[in-house]
């Protein structure tokens, strides 16, 4: 049988690098994205917040608010019609404050007015009278005797397993015998880590229109990672059956997790349902800080022990990441961070302990690497510390030291397809690398813009010194820990305008990866068809899950093959009813459809694809799951609890201005396996974004808290730092395809890990170059001149 992947490039299949649908659009300042919809009558709705970080609200008055002109309505939690409380695993955000704040920022009343500034002048008015409560703000103030209980009342599986009320979740992952292993090292280190709280800094703000209906409905247009897991939230909030709460994406403008949890949604809903009039809710910059998880910040403690020959013997370590004030998706975050903790090497004795807290602080949630970056970071530079304890090379020693097919990860399971991490070490470490003081030019005067401080002219050349630095990391695929994780495809295959047309509806939000570029070839490829139109994801179709942990081209691209392959099956069972008696290839060849057309496996043609569909359709809606996994031991962290792993490799090169602690990353080259590059142009994309933002938290992201009122000091653009083109170097990126047999096409999760092992990599050569322990990211000017 020949491969359906093959051949198939000027079709527009798979393996092609089509152009996105959606690109052309986007960079010309055309496509509409969910701030941009608007209805001829509608209403703007506005969230009054918190000021204080851990507070009673003593009394609300909204008199002169609803006395104001324009103003439709203001809604506070003693308004809630039904459910008032939410969460994506537990159940403990309010809608409205419930007479406590518990973080900066959050959300107390609502106002509904015909002009977005009369909102907002309406909300200013609303007199809260608060009583502040002491803040928790880290582990020492939220397990020490007497503390704050943040959430007195759990009763979850976390709870019940967690040895303090403000622990989200606690989750150990032990194996073999550290004590044991610990008498038999000849080098042991240990070091202590920090990692800051990063925002996933997406473009495109919180915004969508809630539209009241007949049948006394909402119709949501949003943007969001997740329409399922939305309106499961939503529908209970507004004591509506789901049916009722129709949600439909609009345009998203990037997400990277920040979109996963609920921000805007219910509020727009419950406002167009009081009002009886559609209302549009767009935030702002300094809202967005407020109004999403960010990244959990972390504390690490690692022990590593190793022989003299460097083979690993143990690795102890402790993760304590801060959640803030509510759940979000804290357990799984803790999951990954435990069951990763190692990196991706061969480890027969491990003790880990990774749990998440409850403070005051701001709360977070997913984002790119998902508890895997902050344990990559930390172990990682235990990795070159171990190597320069023993005198050896930091590559050399990671790939004496790597995983392969076959392997035992910590928990247990055993890592059952392609992990060629010595591999991406050695291709990584092989690239070229860019010429020595860049900066200087024929005429003399150096090249401002690739020296460190840019364009502020802070040096020529003098104290700058470089420096390489190396990383490897190991990230899970899709949902994890025995979570249902499926996706819902429904395909139709009909005759439009004399040709064949295929039609793939799914509920995949698309944030900018590219996937309905990915659905289009996957239907390209097994159907056949040239011209493919991808409906608008809604909840019309079946869930598809959320756009994160790398699973969207995975599961919902499986779940698009799944139902074109049993279209295809319908319509040759189909042809075979109508022309069957014509050719006895019919019913003795293997049957395929290429280019509109009924074919044998040896090209010969047998039919249109028009004469065998005439005037009707085939429709197949499929849901399509992954193997199966399992939770973890909540005493030992055993268990089969991923479906998949991903593996990214970097090399950074620097130039650190000694003398003012400036950074300039002069090239964070990568290379990774992603099994089969279905769009190779989108893969490289996606390897060069993810790259891109762990530059980012390596040196210049962090959502700066205080910590003693455990207020956020910099939710804006202009004090949150984010990489420009211009901070972004080149990143050249080596594909490797090692097909996971396992997997649709032998495809790997692609997205986040590179976000992982870039920023190690930039770190490791920021060490190099100055000769400093830097354990703590970002790295800051003061962290490298000792000011």
């Amino acid at each position: 049988m020949r491969d359906l992947t093959q051949g198939i490039r000027a079709r527009g299949g798979i393996g092609e690098s089509t152009l996105r649908p959606d690109g052309t659009l986007k960079v010309s300042g055309e496509f509409a994205y969910a701030s941009d919809l608007w209805h001829e009558d509608m209403l703007w709705g506005f969230t009054l917040r918190s000021p204080h970080a851990h507070a009673r609200i003593l009394s609300v008055d909204v008199t002169e608010a609803l006395r104001t002109a324009g103003v439709h309505a203001v809604m506070t939690h003693d308004d809630l019609p039904a459910e008032t409380r939410y969460g994506l695993e537990i159940k403990d955000t309010p809608v409205l404050a419930d007479g406590v704040v518990r973080h900066h920022g959050e959300p107390v009343a609502l106002v509904a007015a015909d002009h977005p500034e009369t909102a907002r002048r309406a909300a200013a008015k609303i007199k809260v009278e608060y009583a502040q409560l002491p803040v928790v703000t880290d582990e020492k103030t939220a397990t020490a005797p007497g503390a704050p209980l943040l959430h007195p009342a759990r009763d979850d599986a976390h709870a019940r397993h967690s040895p303090h009320p403000n622990i989200v979740h606690r989750q150990p992952v032990v194996r073999g015998d550290v004590a044991a292993a610990r008498e038999l090292a000849d080098v042991v280190v240990r070091g202590e880590y920090e990692m800051g709280m990063q925002d996933q800094a997406f473009l495109g703000p919180e915004s969508g229109l809630a539209v009241p209906a007949e049948d006394g409905g909402v119709d949501l247009y949003i943007s969001t990672q997740w329409l399922h897991a939305d309106r499961r939230q939503v529908a209970p909030v507004l004591g509506l059956p789901e049916d009722k709460v129709r949600m439909t994406l609009s345009g998203v403008g990037g997400a990277f997790g920040g979109r996963e949890d609920l921000s805007m949604q219910a509020h727009a809903c419950l406002l167009a349902l009081r009002t009886g009039k559609p209302v549009k809710i767009v935030y702002n910059r300094f809202e967005s800080f407020f109004g999403h998880v960010h990244r959990h910040p972390a504390k690490l403690v690692y022990e590593h022990g190793a022989t003299r020959d460097g083979t690993l013997l143990y690795v102890r370590c402790r993760i304590v990441l801060d959640g803030g004030a509510y759940a979000s998706s804290s357990p799984a975050v803790v999951g990954n961070a435990a069951s990763l903790a190692v990196g991706p090497y061969v480890v027969d004795n491990v003790d880990v302990e990774a749990l998440a807290l409850y403070t005051n602080n701001p709360p977070c949630g997913a984002m790119r690497g998902f508890g895997a970056v902050q344990a990559c970071f930390a172990y990682e530079a235990q990795m070159d510390r171990v190597a320069a304890e023993l005198g050896m090379d930091p590559v050399e020693f990671r790939q004496r030291n790597a995983m392969a097919q076959g392997a035992v990860m910590p928990t247990g399971q055993v890592v059952d397809s392609p992990a060629p991490v010595a591999e991406l070490l050695r291709r990584v470490k092989a690239m070229p690398l860019p010429p020595e003081r860049q900066w200087e030019t024929a005429g003399g005067a150096p090249d401002l813009r690739a020296l460190p401080g840019g364009l502020s002219n802070t040096t020529h050349g003098e104290g700058v010194v470089r420096g390489i630095g190396y990383a490897v990391g190991i990230k899970n695929v899709g949902f994890s820990e025995g979570f249902d994780d499926y996706s819902t495809a429904r395909v139709r295959l009909e005759v439009v305008g004399g040709e064949p047309v295929a039609t793939v509806h799914t509920a995949m939000a698309e944030v900018g990866q590219g996937g309905v570029t990915v659905h289009a070839q996957i239907a390209r490829t097994e159907l056949g068809v040239a011209r493919v139109t991808i409906n608008p994801a809604d909840t019309r179709v079946g869930s598809a899950g959320s756009t994160s942990a790398s699973r969207q081209t995975y599961v919902t691209g499986g779940a698009v093959k799944h139902a074109c392959e049993a279209v295809r099956e319908e319509v040759l069972e189909l042809g075979r009813a109508r022309f069957g008696s014509y050719h006895p290839a019919w019913a003795t060849a293997e049957l395929l459809l290429e280019d509109g057309k009924v074919v044998t496996d040896g090209g010969e043609v047998l039919a249109d694809l028009v004469d065998v569909l005439e005037d009707g359709y085939v429709e197949r809606e499929l849901e399509w799951r992954h193997r199966p996994t399992e939770p973890f031991d909540l005493r030992t962290g055993q268990g089969r609890g991923h479906v998949q792993y991903s593996f990214a490799a970097h090399r950074a090169v620097v130039e650190v201005d000694t003398e003012l602690g400036l950074v300039k990353v002069v090239e964070l080259a990568c290379a990774q396996d992603v099994g089969k590059a279905l769009n190779p142009l989108s893969v490289t994309g996606q390897i060069q974004g993810g790259s891109t933002q762990g530059l980012g938290l390596a040196v210049m992201e962090e959502i700066v808290v205080d910590p003693a009122t455990a207020k956020v000091r910099n939710p804006s653009f202009t004090d949150y730092l984010i990489p420009t083109i211009l901070d972004t170097p080149a990143i050249p990126v080596d594909i490797l395809e090692l097909a996971d047999e396992h997997a649709p096409y032998g495809l790997r999760g692609v997205g986040e890990a590179p976000t992982l092992s870039s920023t190690p990599a930039v770190v490791a050569a920021i060490r190099q170059a100055t000769g400093l322990a830097v354990r703590r990211v970002p790295v800051r000017p003061e962290h490298l001149t000792g000011t």
